[in-house]
């Protein structure tokens, strides 16, 4: 753990923004409300498919879990940045800093499973839809659900259990907004190497596999959707398809550009810039993208606002 005259840190200062004193009070105005919008947008659009019952099919029941996990994934986060916009100290204990980075990345990867499921049923759907009903059972599709999160939940763990076995003797700034692996190790006072490889190697295997599925499903589904003779059924197909691949770009981009590249040349700000475009603005957008997009979504919404019905 390093040599006896080397205190081990116990606590870290989350860096931010720096020179931001000026605009502090805007930022976290901005911050809260886009939290708050987070939070009010995929609870209705998960309230709205729960409740409403013609929204049960499969592809309705991916989009709710979705929903949920955003909920979370932004709380790990978010409320302790707020909190930081206030406590000019912005410290967090080594536990709590391995806490956020589990779950975190826990959360992350098992958003890239539900994607993939989505891309899975949506080609079950369209490419094979006479064994459509008998392959997306109630059954398998909480299978898919239940097997994102375990897999999300399982994946992290070695990654953690490394850095956390590293000595940390200072300096004790994490040049970020938030937790996370990459600036941390950077604080280690030991050899990183092997962590920076498994920690190369996971990020690539989550992405590039469930991406090269996603994108194999909808090259097949773009295939097939070209051969509908009327312009009416294709139009409707692809409509199925347009929100999840706007949401899946979103969200692999801005992932993949931070945990995919093999130098980090890029200015620390810019890091920052890309990370709240991928923990704040996408969960954002998401709720927003499936409420405009999703034509059954946004009259059942509508319904609620208007009437209070149910059904």
């Amino acid at each position: 753990m390093g040599d006896s005259n080397q205190s081990i840190l116990t606590e870290f200062v989350i860096a931010g923004f720096p020179n931001i004193q000026d605009i502090r009070p805007l930022l976290f105005i901005l911050l809260l409300l886009a939290y708050l919008l987070v939070i009010a947008g995929n609870v209705v659009v998960f309230l709205v498919i729960q409740l409403h019952p013609h929204l049960h099919s499969p592809m309705y029941f991916f989009i709710g879990i979705l929903s949920f996990l955003e909920i979370w994934y932004t709380t790990v986060t978010i409320p302790k940045m707020l909190y930081n916009l206030i406590d000019t100290r912005r410290i967090i204990s080594f536990r709590g800093c391995l806490l956020q980075i589990y779950f975190f990345h826990a959360l992350g990867i098992t958003e890239v499973f539900l994607l993939t499921s989505m891309a899975y049923d949506r080609y079950l759907a369209i490419c094979t839809p006479l064994h459509y009903p008998t392959i997306m059972t109630p059954r398998f599709r909480i299978q898919l659900a239940a097997g994102s999160w375990l897999l999300g939940f399982l994946y992290p763990i070695t990654e953690i259990i490394l850095i956390s076995r590293l000595p940390y003797c200072g300096p004790n700034i994490i040049e970020h907004i938030f937790c996370d692996l990459s600036p941390l190790l950077r604080l280690a006072c030991a050899d990183t190497t092997v962590n920076a490889i498994v920690d190369f190697a996971f990020n690539a295997s989550t992405a590039m596999l469930p991406g090269l599925l996603i994108l194999l499903s909808y090259i097949k589904i773009i295939h097939v959707v070209l051969k509908i003779q009327s312009s009416e059924g294709r139009q409707k197909a692809f409509s199925t398809c347009a929100t999840h691949l706007i949401v899946v770009t979103m969200f692999f981009a801005g992932a993949g550009f931070m945990y995919i590249r093999t130098t980090k040349t890029y200015s620390l700000n810019f890091d920052k810039t890309v990370a709240v475009v991928y923990s704040v603005f996408t969960p954002l957008c998401n709720p927003v993208i499936y409420s405009l997009r999703n034509k059954e979504i946004k009259l059942a919404i509508l319904k609620m606002v208007t009437n209070g019905s149910l059904k």
